[in-house]
């Protein structure tokens, strides 16, 4: 029939040409970098704050001095050679993906030496001891590996920068949090909505690729650990569950709100400091940081997934959060989180953002005396980082797959949804918003 695809054509077409499967291998070599980049970013990371917990635990009075020294010294040196890599890395790539962005411009944001700049800015940051994340800047870290595969790919190939981009960042999302499915849908929901059908494919596979990469170095698991949530019914968790997605959404758009403030900057006296003397405003944030480590014992600083284990082995091991302080380690957490992104370290939110979520479901399960403390905690998870990215499906996709069974996927639904919503009457979305403020800056 006349229009029908003619099969014999499209394979001599597809294994005709060797210069195409040329690109197509750049591509996929380029994607392992990308993971590579991504795992060692992952355990140079790990280092840094296992380096740091050591000496606060020989001295605690260490990070009083060493947390606003550090601090001062990283912000001083990305103003000073890489301000393309303050942040956490997600605007940064969606600026390089703007049609108005000026292809000679996208090395201002996304480059292998930002990437470079980025995996020592934010080991900095958790060597420093403050509360940030390595999952976003692991987006600016691999788009700026994939991006690097335009010198070596034919004009003809028809990838485009921006699906390199795509790619990428997507990739990065896949490796940081071993769930190459999730990085598939935050390319999709957050990145780009528009992939040519061309290349599709080609892309969708260098993200697999570069997930796996990280499966094959940290095993079949999540940074974060394994969630086994029973299985519970609807009504057991309606209450609850609706309790924690109020909060997630209330407590997620405010710190929002408050990171959009810090970055654009408001007529008051400390943003008016922050921006007369950067370095000093930086390390004065070091020090309230500090304090809090020093109150938390270590607990509300970092990426937080150690305390959100503890919670989880609580709530599923011992049956209970007996031992849990309800509302102190994420009151703590918060403020620990907003004050090191407000420093001007590089640092993503994704990590913290799951770990305030954690805190915030076990507070509702220890209010309520739930016996549903695992399955709250997942929900604060999933209902909290949709509230602080306003990305739901991202949300749900990330924390199901750190869920061993399917048993809650209508439930995390639910709460990243109506999460997702209350956060959009109290602030505007994180990303994107701060990517038009650097477009404009530009």
């Amino acid at each position: 029939m006349k229009g029908e695809p003619d099969f014999l054509q499209n394979l001599r077409a597809e294994m005709g040409g060797g210069r195409q499967w040329l690109d197509r291998a750049v591509v996929i070599a380029y994607a392992v970098l990308a993971g590579l980049a991504v795992v060692g970013f992952t355990l140079l990371a790990d280092a840094a704050f296992s380096l740091y917990q050591s000496m606060r635990s020989a001295a605690w009075w260490a990070p009083l001095l060493w947390t606003p020294a550090l601090t001062a010294l990283v912000v001083w040196s990305i103003r000073r050679w890489a301000r393309g890599a303050v942040g956490s890395g997600v605007p940064q790539v969606l600026v390089a993906l703007d049609a108005n962005t000026p292809p000679e411009q996208r090395a201002r944001f996304v480059s292998v030496r930002l990437s470079l700049a980025k995996i020592g800015a934010v080991a900095g940051g958790l060597l420093a001891g403050l509360s940030i994340g390595r999952q976003g800047p692991s987006v600016q870290i691999a788009a700026g590996v994939m991006l690097h595969a335009r010198h070596w790919l034919s004009p003809r190939s028809g990838i485009s920068d921006r699906e390199l981009l795509v790619a990428g960042g997507a990739a990065g999302i896949a490796a940081a949090f071993n769930t190459p499915l999730g990085g598939i849908v935050f390319a999709i929901e957050e990145l780009s909505r528009r992939l040519q059908d061309r290349s599709s494919g080609l892309m969708l596979a260098a993200i697999v690729v570069a997930g796996l990469v990280s499966v094959s170095a940290f095993g079949n698991l999540s940074y974060f650990g394994r969630v086994r949530a029973e299985a519970v019914s609807w009504w057991g968790l309606l209450a609850p569950g609706a309790l924690v997605a109020l909060g997630c959404g209330l407590l997620g758009g405010l710190l929002s709100r408050l990171m959009l403030a810090s970055f654009t900057g408001l007529p008051d006296r400390f943003c008016a400091y922050r921006r007369k003397r950067p370095v000093t405003f930086a390390a004065i944030c070091g020090f309230v940081v500090a304090v809090i480590a020093v109150i938390s014992d270590g607990a509300a600083v970092g990426v937080g997934h150690h305390h959100t284990h503890l919670l989880l082995d609580q709530a599923t091991v011992t049956g209970g959060l007996q031992g849990h302080q309800p509302l102190l380690f994420t009151g703590l957490k918060f403020i620990a989180s907003w004050l090191s992104a407000w420093s001007g370290v590089p640092g993503g939110i994704f990590g913290p953002s799951l770990s305030l979520g954690a805190g915030l479901g076990a507070d509702v399960a220890w209010l309520l005396n739930s016996p549903h403390g695992a399955a709250l905690i997942a929900l604060g998870m999933c209902g909290f980082l949709a509230a602080v990215t306003q990305t739901p499906i991202t949300a749900m996709i990330i924390v199901m797959e750190m869920t061993d069974g399917h048993s809650m996927v209508l439930s995390l639904m639910a709460c990243a949804l109506l999460a997702s919503l209350i956060s959009r009457m109290i602030s505007r979305p994180l990303y994107s918003t701060m990517a038009e403020l650097m477009t404009r800056r530009m």
